[in-house]
């Protein structure tokens, strides 16, 4: 399960979604965020499905190395689900189970609550699979640009952030190549209850911890050794600069939100 773990990698391409200017694919990533919450009914939710189905099939990711993503959600998801399907109150009770009701408001809301889940997971993940850490540094970097009249560290902690992403599959290799072996050793991670399991994790995390502060003074080392002072007069092999692919991007997501907005408040 934690190779299905996708956030922070990065899949190389070509594509019309990997060349679009990074600062504008960190905004529509919060703007999709955002509407989907505004989303009410089902058109609302067929529309952002055709939206970020437009983005997949631009990317040219494949369809099943982003699914992949989802495996691990799948309990919360499905729990999700059914806690808004037995504890929405409404008013059409389609059938009984004791005490719990199975109504129809109940069965919308647990779905709409599975499909912001999915769709989330989804719009943010091809944010970082379609783009490199360096551009992802440079796009938060600039945004956080202005905030430099007071003396905010815009480049330090774009870096830092997108380091501790970039990081993320590194350590999750590092988690399954530990458990593999001591695993191997005669460990045992699935059987007992719950608080057994995680006794269990213990022999785990201490070498995954000497593991992750040991590429941290080996990342350390290997900046400073080549000069790193951090954002002050540094300069950029390639300027950000956006293009009529970023502008078309803005304004397909422009008519995405007035759509949500139509459909959830005024139709």
């Amino acid at each position: 399960m934690i190779k299905d773990i996708t956030i922070g990698q990065f899949f190389p391409g070509q594509s019309t979604i990997h060349k679009l200017d990074p600062r504008v694919k960190i905004i529509l990533t919060f703007a999709f965020i955002v509407i989907i919450f505004f989303a009410k009914t089902y058109v609302g939710y067929a529309l952002i499905f055709a939206y970020i189905a437009l983005a997949v099939q631009l990317s040219r990711v494949p369809v099943r190395y982003i699914l992949k993503g989802l495996k691990p959600l799948l309990f919360i998801i499905a729990l999700t689900f059914l806690i808004n399907v037995f504890f929405t109150p409404g008013n059409e009770v389609l059938f009984q189970v004791w005490a719990l009701k199975f109504t129809r408001e109940g069965l919308n809301q647990g779905t709409f609550m599975a499909l912001r889940l999915v769709l989330l997971v989804v719009g943010t993940s091809l944010l970082t699979l379609t783009t490199s850490p360096i551009s992802l540094t440079d796009g938060i970097e600039r945004l956080l640009q202005p905030l430099q009249v007071i003396k905010f560290p815009a480049h330090e902690l774009a870096m830092m952030m997108t380091i501790a992403l970039r990081f993320i599959p590194t350590l999750l290799e590092e988690t399954d190549k530990i458990m593999k072996a001591q695993m191997a050793r005669g460990a045992d991670f699935e059987s007992g209850n719950l608080f057994q399991r995680a006794k269990a994790l213990v022999p785990l995390l201490v070498p995954l911890f000497i593991s992750a502060f040991r590429r941290a003074d080996e990342l350390a080392m290997a900046m400073e050794s080549r000069c790193y002072r951090g954002g002050e007069n540094r300069t950029r092999m390639k300027v950000l600069r956006a293009t009529r692919r970023d502008y078309v991007a803005v304004a397909v997501t422009l008519l995405l939100i007035a759509g949500i907005l139509l459909d959830s408040y005024v139709l």
